[in-house]
């Protein structure tokens, strides 16, 4: 990812940047989007009033709009990845007259077409993002849409290197930068003051989903003696699946499903565990894109785990453990080591948090963005 070369935030006057991402209707999500207006682009996010997956109805969050417009458009097939577009976008585009679109979704989905295609129109400057880290060939038509994209488009952005190979291997041969889609907010993710007395928790938060990995989590846990707790905290397709399987472990007491939250609740979550654990699986058409939960737990003072599937060894780094992915051994030893040193604990700890600083924070992110938007613009 490009990095600032120091604290001043450089500024471009003038700079009509349009956005347009499901994805920033989350609050915590919302600080980059103030830093990028930060640094002087008149900024405008459109966004759904609300996004529907399998954890639920995520509603607009409106918690951090200091300084640009987030304005809702009404979304149809809200919920469908591939199909969900905007029936208004085109007038609002051509309202906005943005000198650069900034199209938050991956290439495959109309979304992006569509957006892409107004951008044209308007003779605006363009870019998508992709965490796609597989390489995966789509029937017709998104395979028609897609190709489209990688053609026209002026801008790459992707999540990862992984990402950014995919990228190249489907054919798409224009600029092209790898940062992630969102940083983690040092304001809102950062330790506890202190510590209550209590078991040794371990935490998962996210969707509670076979491909996350929960099922070898449990059974780790089941290994462990002594006294410890597990918080898993998300809504999905697998939730009553895992709830019975920590009856049948003869666990359920020590394991508490908390739901899905709002995202302002998370960063107090985080003050409730003693590790946070990422035991993704890979699978033919999916592996760990990213894993935000872990620099947000970084972010917070917790040290982590992490399976080795997709991004997530990238994420963590020196800065916590990585296991093979479905070993259910080596993710019980992992938790046995951070409950049972705590000089272990501390260490990862410290790195935790220096990574974090180094490469994830809000700040880092937008300063890149906004790199790449003067780049586009000749503005550098």
């Amino acid at each position: 990812m490009s990095r600032p070369t120091g604290k001043t935030i450089r500024t471009v006057a003038n700079m009509r940047v349009l956005m347009l991402s499901k994805a920033c209707i989350v609050g915590i999500y919302q600080p980059k989007l103030e830093a990028i207006a930060r640094r002087g682009v008149d900024l405008t996010v459109l966004v759904p009033p609300a996004w529907r997956d399998e954890r639920g109805l995520q509603r607009l969050e409106r918690s951090h709009t200091a300084g640009y417009q987030l304005r809702q458009l009404p979304i149809r097939f809200n919920g469908n990845f591939h199909l969900h577009h905007y029936p208004t976008l085109g007038r609002e585009m051509r309202q906005r007259q943005p000198q650069l679109v900034h199209i938050d979704e991956e290439p495959y989905n109309l979304a992006t077409w569509q957006a892409l295609y107004h951008a044209r129109r308007l003779g605006a400057k363009s870019l998508f993002f992709s965490w796609q880290n597989i390489l995966r060939a789509y029937p017709p038509p998104f395979s028609w849409g897609e190709g489209y994209v990688l053609r026209k488009a002026d801008y790459a952005l992707a999540g990862t290197e992984a990402a950014a190979d995919v990228l190249r291997r489907k054919g798409y041969a224009g600029s092209l930068a790898t940062i992630p889609q969102f940083g983690t907010s040092a304001s809102l993710f950062k330790p506890a003051e202190t510590r209550p007395a209590r078991p040794f928790t371990i935490g998962y938060i996210g969707r509670i989903v076979p491909e996350k990995g929960l099922r070898i989590l449990l059974r780790a846990a089941r290994q462990l003696d002594g006294e410890w707790r597990l918080r898993l905290i998300g809504g999905g397709s697998a939730l009553a699946e895992m709830a019975a399987l920590a009856q049948s472990l003869a666990i359920g007491e020590r394991v508490d499903f908390s739901g899905q939250l709002p995202s302002a609740d998370l960063p107090a979550e985080y003050h409730k565990l003693d590790a946070l654990v990422l035991p993704s699986l890979t699978r033919a058409n999916w592996k760990e894109q990213f894993g935000r939960v872990l620099v947000e737990a970084m972010a917070s003072g917790l040290p982590v785990i992490g399976s080795d599937s997709g991004a997530i060894p990238g994420v963590i780094g020196d800065a916590g453990l990585v296991v093979p992915e479905g070993d259910v051994e080596a993710l019980a030893g992992a938790l046995r080591e951070l409950r049972d040193q705590p000089a272990l604990r501390q260490d990862l700890i410290e790195k935790g948090t220096a990574r974090f600083l180094a490469h994830f924070t809000h700040e880092r992110i937008a300063e890149a963005t906004v790199a790449v938007y003067r780049e586009m613009l000749n503005l550098s």
